[in-house]
């Protein structure tokens, strides 16, 4: 392996040659302490930033095993030494002067989500280190300018790694914070666990602070009324490390949350939205845990249905369209909640999370005046209302319901939680006894089952040789080659890293797994089974990896999948 001293005096030999020159640094050196790796040299200084990476072995690195020797520790531990370094390299954004990109030093920067993240990785085996990042390096114009990349290799990386990468040298206030971290990941992977032995579909803690600064932030707001249970669903946690917590058990079953507008029902159901997440310190919602696999269902106008089977939902079409394997280019708001809901069943849901006023009205209710009017045998719509008890019954999956304008479902709820001025107070009595009062619910017992209907996945085009290019456009949707695929509704995607990781396992699928053979199921099957032995690096092409990649869940890698027009099933 070449030394720091052979890279410096390569820089020197190609000062003031053309910006192409500078490719012939591409390799590995050894510094004091870590190994940097130039992985990619980009073109010209307006381009694409060059992409390296340091490594520290374990033995300088020296994090104490107990720190990263379960998966959610080692994700936790890195998310911190992430967010540390990348204060730090702030400091010196654009301190190497040039044209376009040149002194450019950007690294991943984590919202409030824990996520595994390319950026930053601690290897469990053996405890190295690693980080990687962006670097643009310095010209004027397209004339290479060496020194001043000298002063981002060798001082002001150096800098980082010494404040980031060596335990051993940490002052005790920042050893502290690493047994910290280590203590919040352990009670918050307690919590998790302890949910299906409580039969809880999702716990909020007292104290938390589910309120977000604004609709652009998802910092806590200040002077936000903390959370407090209602004293009938207040369930006590004893935690490894904090102690005994008390919050809100939210049972599995059917839950409804009501109240009036701006009493904070939206907020709650979002709050369990990002429950599927840990979430850092200070966050406010450190303790706000949901099942794992919980999903946000919505209508999505528009979006692209591939044989899906939402024939307990909707039939007998006046076009007699086939529902057991529908397919659509424009689906309706209906259309789109039914397939969606078929298609998180089929991604492994436990619960499912619903907000009335982005649902279709003619999904989930149909009210007995309707039902005079326009008989059942004029209707293809069976609304949800009508399934809900059968989805948990006969399923196991959880439904938990913002409900603010109808009262059709208190007739299917197991519990219903009223918001009233930001506190949550339980109400199922009162609400099963004014039911009651109104009328019995319907809840009709001739209705076809609720089934998966799917067959192996094929691209529309065949298999593709060449790699797909793909361009993240935010946190809402990425192109992949010439299609957009359109991710605003899946809204519990935390972090544009985990779109750019979903526009690479849709590549790597379609070059390498996408044969006309293969379930769906089956594929993420494979996919996940690669991040478990490999993590993300499988992703990368001849061993660069890309730096801005953060690990969706399962249930967004199916959505990305059922939301790509150029597959077909």
């Amino acid at each position: 392996m070449k030394t720091s001293e052979d890279l410096k005096q390569f820089l020197r030999s190609v000062d003031g040659k053309g910006y192409p020159a500078y490719k012939g640094a591409k390799g590995q050196y050894r510094f004091p302490g870590y190994v940097l790796s130039i992985d990619h040299v980009q073109g010209d200084p307006f381009a694409s930033p060059s992409r390296i990476s340091i490594r520290v072995d374990g033995n300088n690195a020296g994090f104490p095993p107990a720190s990263y020797d379960m998966e959610y520790k080692r994700v936790a531990l890195s998310d911190h030494l992430l967010r540390k370094f990348g204060e730090i390299l702030e400091q010196y954004r654009f301190k190497a002067k040039g044209s376009g990109k040149s002194g450019l030093l950007s690294i991943s920067r984590p919202g409030q989500e824990i996520l595994d993240r390319t950026a930053c990785r601690i290897n469990r085996a053996d405890g190295s280190l690693s980080f990687r990042l962006e670097v643009g390096f310095p010209a004027n114009g397209r004339t290479i300018r060496s020194e001043e990349l000298i002063k981002i290799l060798f001082d002001f990386l150096p800098s980082c790694a010494a404040e980031i990468c060596f335990y051993h040298s940490y002052p005790d206030q920042k050893k502290r914070q690493i047994h910290e971290v280590r203590k919040l990941a352990e009670d918050q992977q307690f919590l998790r666990s302890r949910l299906t032995d409580l039969g809880l579909a999702a716990f909020v803690a007292n104290g938390a602070i589910l309120p977000r600064q604004s609709g652009v932030s998802e910092k806590p707001m200040k002077q936000a009324v903390p959370f407090q249970s209602p004293a009938a669903m207040e369930v006590e946690i004893s935690l490894p490390n904090q102690g005994s917590i008390k919050g809100m058990g939210i049972p599995k079953g059917v839950t409804l949350i009501v109240g009036g507008g701006y009493h904070g029902k939206s907020t709650l159901l979002k709050a369990l939205e990002k429950g599927v997440y840990n979430h850092i310190a200070g966050d406010g919602r450190e303790f706000v845990v949901t099942e794992n696999s919980a999903v946000k269902l919505r209508a999505e106008d528009g979006r692209s249905v591939k044989k899906v089977d939402i024939s307990a939902f909707i039939n007998n079409l006046p076009d007699h369209r086939d529902t057991v394997r529908f397919s659509t280019e424009d689906a309706s708001g209906s259309t789109s909640q039914a397939a969606g809901l078929a298609e998180a069943m089929e991604s492994g849901a436990g619960v499912f999370l619903i907000d009335e006023d982005t649902s279709a009205t003619n999904f989930m209710i149909r009210d007995r005046l309707m039902q005079q009017v326009v008989s059942r045998d004029k209707e293809p719509i069976t609304p949800f209302v009508e399934r809900i008890r059968e989805i948990y019954e006969r399923k196991g999956i959880s439904t938990i319901l913002v409900a603010g304008s109808s009262g059709a479902y208190f007739h299917a709820a197991d519990c219903v939680i009223q918001m009233d001025s930001y506190v949550p107070v339980e109400i199922t009595e009162f609400a099963k006894k004014a039911a009651a009062e109104y009328g019995e619910g319907i809840f009709p017992l001739d209705l076809p089952e609720i089934n998966l209907c799917r067959v192996p996945l094929a691209l529309k085009t065949g298999g593709k040789e060449e790699r797909s290019k793909i361009k993240v456009l935010g946190q809402d949707s990425l192109k992949i080659d010439h299609e957009i695929v359109d991710l605003r509704y899946v809204e519990q995607i935390a972090d544009a890293e985990q779109v750019a990781a979903l526009g690479f396992f849709l590549q790597y699928a379609g070059a390498r797994l996408i044969d006309g053979k293969k379930t769906l199921v089956r594929i993420v099957d494979e996919l996940e089974y690669r991040v478990k032995e490999e993590g993300l690096d499988f992703l990368g092409e001849k061993g660069n990896l890309p730096v801005n990649l953060a690990l969706p869940r399962r249930q967004e890698i199916f959505a990305a999948f059922n939301r790509c027009r150029s597959l077909t099933f």
